[in-house]
């Protein structure tokens, strides 16, 4: 005897008519719905979607690392929308599908992205003690730079080129900013202190430049072999 086959209506994928109330619950809600798309006529299965998502992350990956540049944690952002891409996989992933990133991917990059931050301070901190900045001149230089990034992204039109620029001459100013906030600190005497801050800024940079970029890699494989 030949069993009755599912149908599909637009938006879902309905159980067989003479499946019993439990079945058809169990069909709609703990297996993957494949959705219809009335653009392109086919079914979205799971895999699709999964997919797609991998690769978005990917493009997203790309982004972050490049807001490392501007002095933002990139590596950070990328591995929390990893955690909540793990918290949502059920909705796309087939009943009992294990996560999207192992759990074990996840300590591995906090562990990688931790070290890029403990080289980045280091290396910042030496560069900047080293030609006479305070810990004012220090914390000045961080959030120049950052903001400097953001605003040589905007008003330099010049991919890379626009965010470094502009993240060199916030570190600077904001170094000579968080000194002079020292009584008695001359301008002239900020000039030292200021150098310091923007070559340590570089070294720290570089060196969480390719953790970062370890991290997009590790993430970014993790999402297609999921």
């Amino acid at each position: 005897m030949r069993r009755p086959r599912a149908t599909v209506s637009r938006g879902r994928v309905t159980a067989p008519a003479n499946r019993s109330k439990r079945s058809r619950r169990h069909a709609n809600f703990r297996e993957p719905v494949a959705v219809y798309s009335a653009h392109t006529n086919t079914l979205m299965t799971p895999s699709i979607v999964a997919n797609s998502l991998a690769l978005a992350f990917t493009l997203f990956g790309g982004a972050c690392v490049f807001a490392v540049l501007a002095g933002l944690p990139g590596a950070w952002i990328l591995i929390i929308s990893a955690m909540m891409i793990d918290c949502l996989d059920w909705l796309w992933l087939p009943a009992g599908s294990s996560f999207t990133f192992h759990p074990l991917t996840i300590i591995a990059v906090i562990i990688m992205a931790t070290i890029g931050e403990l080289l980045e301070f280091a290396l910042s901190a030496a560069g900047a003690r080293k030609f006479g900045a305070s810990p004012r001149g220090m914390i000045g230089s961080m959030i120049g730079g950052v903001i400097g990034a953001l605003v040589g992204t905007v008003l330099i039109l010049i991919p890379l080129v626009g965010t470094l620029t502009g993240a060199v001459i916030g570190t600077a100013m904001g170094a000579m900013l968080g000194e002079l906030t020292h009584e008695g600190r001359k301008l002239h005497e900020t000039a030292k202190p200021a150098l310091g801050a923007v070559i340590g800024r570089i070294l720290g940079t570089l060196a969480k430049l390719p953790i970062s970029l370890a991290v997009w890699m590790t993430l970014a494989i993790a999402a297609f072999t999921a």
